[in-house]
């Protein structure tokens, strides 16, 4: 679950924002500062679940400057996207460095953050494959679970989800009807930003229990491909990221089986899967009509 937990978070966050007609290529810098400030604010107050908020509004900063040049100053929103993720790489970077290595009686003060536990569900868990899998997590993998379900439920079966669909679809006609098109895009973008600085804070409050420099290692990327693969489905886009999740755990897997398939092979398998995933298949899936179209009203 190291690698599918935050792909997973990362791709509903790609689809909270993409749904309603952005393209958030920031996911990347979504995830590290979610890991970023949940192992900062974690270490600081020795308190997992102030870290997980933290994360969560870290996320949300991060979607803030993606909503204001994207959508309010009409700057292309590929573009900001990509200056995000190099901005918080080399933010979280800096701080890193000038914070988090700082030691005090040998020890990382600030890179000691506090752990979240698996809460194992009674009966469930003790199912052969599937029990520990699914009902042996950490509170952040249980709200994964729900996540998805309850987004393809909002999406699909609710009057909110018809309003977002249509504002990705045909912002003009949802405005005409009443809808506030820039005030939906707006919300859904800093939504996607709370989901994917959670699904960031599981690198540091679950995984590894510290943080360490550009420790996402691309994997934002990887959910923008699996949103693809999943044709902009929760569902869809979880099971994507489920399989990158199973391509990039090979390494381990198949290490420990003594396989003679040399490392570095297996460990770009996730990378050359994404490729190969979206180039055969981003002809295919279609995207809501006025993603990445900026609104202006007339």
């Amino acid at each position: 679950m190291l690698i599918t937990t935050p792909l997973v978070f990362g791709s509903m966050s790609g689809v909270l924002s993409e749904r309603a007609g952005v393209v958030n290529i920031a996911i990347e810098g979504q995830l590290l500062a979610g890991a970023f400030t949940a192992a900062l604010v974690s270490s600081i107050t020795q308190n997992a679940f102030a870290g997980l908020f933290a994360a969560a509004v870290a996320g949300v900063l991060v979607s803030l400057l993606l909503a204001l040049f994207s959508i309010k100053y009409v700057v292309n929103q590929i573009i900001v996207g990509v200056v995000l993720n190099v901005l918080v790489s080399g933010l979280t970077g800096f701080l890193f460095e000038k914070i988090m290595k700082t030691k005090v009686d040998g020890i990382t003060t600030f890179n000691q953050p506090a752990h979240l536990p698996n809460i194992p569900i009674p009966l469930l868990s003790e199912i052969p494959i599937i029990g520990p899998t699914l009902f042996r997590q950490s509170i952040i993998g249980y709200f994964m679970l729900i996540l998805v379900v309850a987004l393809w439920f909002g999406l699909f079966r609710t009057r909110w989800g018809l309003r977002v669909r249509a504002v990705g679809e045909h912002p003009k006609a949802a405005d005409t009807v009443g809808i506030n098109v820039n005030r939906t895009r707006v919300l859904n973008v800093l939504a996607g930003g709370a989901v994917a600085g959670v699904g960031g804070a599981y690198f540091t409050l679950v995984a590894v229990s510290s943080f360490s420099k550009d420790m996402t290692g691309g994997l934002g990327f990887i959910a923008l491909a699996a949103l693809i693969f999943g044709r902009w489905n929760p569902i869809g886009a979880a099971l994507a990221a489920l399989l990158f999740g199973v391509a990039g755990n090979l390494q381990s897997i198949l290490s420990l089986a003594g396989t003679p398939i040399d490392g570095q092979f297996l460990a770009m398998l996730p990378y050359a899967l994404t490729i190969l995933a979206v180039s055969g298949f981003v002809g295919k899936a279609k995207a809501p009509a006025a993603d990445g179209e900026p609104y202006v009203k007339e």
